[in-house]
């Protein structure tokens, strides 16, 4: 009974221990949690501000949470509320907070992205030195996952994966690969201007078109012509999923990243997953129909140049890319490839529509070099194309297609003679500088004429031009975008002459890249030839 008695006592005087010390652990657990809230909410940004601000670097308060996130989004939503006149100052439109913080705090002052220093820097030369640095000290920003969903591609990574995956992608894009996409080029660009010159006929002799949804066709017929072996109408639903994907992304971009959240069915979660399962089942079908065909090609003694047959040789040859890495390459360059290259042509209809003594020059040159002759340019007369060379250089000035882009530092950073500390975002906002008068001359107008001396001469600064990004990370489809810009609108000023539509409103908008919100329609009339 004694015996009893003390063995219940000892069991009793056990649990109490282990009561005692699962307290303790949960107090240490709690404790920690808090250290770590306290730490991530508020010791950590306030001293990166207190860092920052002793070296001169101006800007905001820092305010826990939210940062400067809703005044953000208020200038955003304020400025996308009406048109601007019809000129091209659009930096108050398309950037309104980070044009405030310029012109408060100077070239490089500090604005707070939720709990996250953003150093915003409107400045050439450090512009350089940031997108040169390749001693991995800079990366691209982490991101939401949410955001990932759009491409886990080339721009994604960092380190070795990164250049063994860039060294595949650019041998799509050398010189004789170029060539050999020339003919799908013609032919999408042919196809268009039969449209068009349909449209017209139907209608008088002119026709008001929306260019953004016209050169949306044209640039996905290429993209999947030169890219795929396959055309617009096969690959419409990955344009349209990417589409769908991007407003989903934006939305991801502009709003506090939660840890977990992703992975809480929403309404709009479950829609970012559904997507892409969707394009990855088409992806992976187009590329099991192509294996066969290079299987039969290579049978036969012919050999593909598009994009995907070379990532898929590089797959076989250098075992460096899985077929899920070409999925993801696949969906880079179906949204950038097309969504760039989309822009940048539109932007030009409109800015030569309100610059019609510019759209008769290079209409002139195009005659001169091309006559009268229906047949599409080849390689060597496209590059003899000067003037809408100098063209589309003037209109990636004004209306970059990537007007902003940005770095995150990995630890303490030395950018020019700032000490940057880790965990800082570098956001470069290539649009301010492109519109800087310290680096050009009237740099609101439209003049073509200052490339014509070559890009290096073409301002007072030869760093202060970014249309394709800079350095190591310099995007190497840049050639494809050139060469399809000036094919195509060579052919364009060939057969139209272009009129800006009363019913066109000036809204350039920063969504991923830079867009007219409201669309492009331009009034397109046969010309006499």
């Amino acid at each position: 009974m004694l015996l009893e008695i003390k063995i219940q006592e000892k069991m009793e005087e056990d649990e109490y221990m282990l009561l005692e010390s699962m307290a303790g652990c949960f107090g240490f657990l709690v404790l920690y949690i808090l250290v770590k809230l306290v730490h991530s909410i508020w010791w950590k940004p306030t001293s990166t501000e207190k860092l920052l601000k002793k070296q001169g670097i101006k800007g905001t308060c820092y305010k826990p949470f939210k940062g400067d996130i809703p005044e953000m989004n208020k200038c955003a939503r304020e400025a996308a509320s009406k048109p601007i006149n019809l000129n091209h100052q659009i930096v108050p439109r398309v950037f309104p907070f980070v044009h405030k913080m310029v012109r408060k705090y100077g070239e490089v002052s500090v604005c707070w992205f939720g709990r996250k220093a953003r150093v915003i820097i409107v400045d050439a030369e450090l512009t350089r030195l940031i997108l040169s640095n390749k001693n991995g000290q800079l990366i691209k920003p982490p991101r939401d996952p949410l955001i990932k969903l759009l491409t886990m591609g080339l721009t994604s990574l960092e380190g070795e994966k990164w250049s063994q995956r860039r060294k595949a992608v650019t041998s799509a894009f050398l010189l004789d690969k170029l060539k050999a996409m020339l003919p799908a080029f013609s032919y999408s660009c042919c196809t268009m201007i039969e449209r068009w010159q349909k449209f017209v006929e139907q209608n008088n002799g002119s026709s008001e078109l929306d260019v953004t949804s016209e050169l949306d066709i044209l640039t996905g017929d290429v993209i999947a012509r030169a890219a795929f072996g396959s055309s617009y109408k096969e690959g419409k639903r990955i344009f349209d999923i990417q589409k769908e994907i991007a407003i989903l992304v934006h939305d991801a971009l502009t709003n506090i990243y939660i840890p977990g959240f992703r992975f809480i069915p929403t309404k709009k979660n479950k829609k970012r997953y559904k997507l892409d399962v969707q394009i990855k089942d088409i992806l992976m079908d187009m590329i099991k129909k192509k294996e066969h065909a290079m299987k039969e090609d290579e049978s036969e003694g012919r050999s593909s140049n598009d994009l995907i047959s070379i990532l898929l040789e590089s797959r076989e040859v250098g075992k460096s890319l899985t077929t899920k890495d070409v999925i993801e390459e696949c969906k880079l360059f179906y949204f950038a490839g097309q969504v760039t290259t989309k822009n940048l042509l539109a932007w030009t209809m409109v800015v030569l529509s309100i610059h019609p003594d510019w759209q008769e020059k290079a209409r002139q040159e195009v005659l001169d070099l091309f006559g009268k002759e229906q047949i599409p340019p080849d390689f060597e007369a496209i590059n003899r194309l000067k003037i809408v060379s100098m063209i589309l250089l003037e209109v990636l000035r004004l209306y970059p297609p990537v007007p902003v882009i940005s770095r995150y530092t990995t630890c303490e950073t030395t950018v020019g003679s700032m000490a940057i500390p880790a965990g800082v975002e570098l956001y470069l906002p290539l649009l301010l500088l492109h519109h800087d008068g310290r680096y050009w001359e009237n740099p609101q107008e439209f003049n073509p004429e200052r490339f014509s001396q070559g890009i290096s001469k073409a301002s007072k600064d030869q760093n202060a031009f970014y249309p394709f990004g800079w350095g190591p990370r310099i995007c190497p489809g840049q050639n494809f975008a050139h060469l399809e810009s000036k094919m195509a609108l060579a052919m364009i000023l060939q057969h139209f002459s272009l009129h800006l539509s009363p019913s066109y409103s000036h809204a350039p908008c920063a969504r991923l890249t830079l867009t007219p919100q409201y669309g492009a329609p331009v009034i397109v009339q046969c010309i006499s030839i």
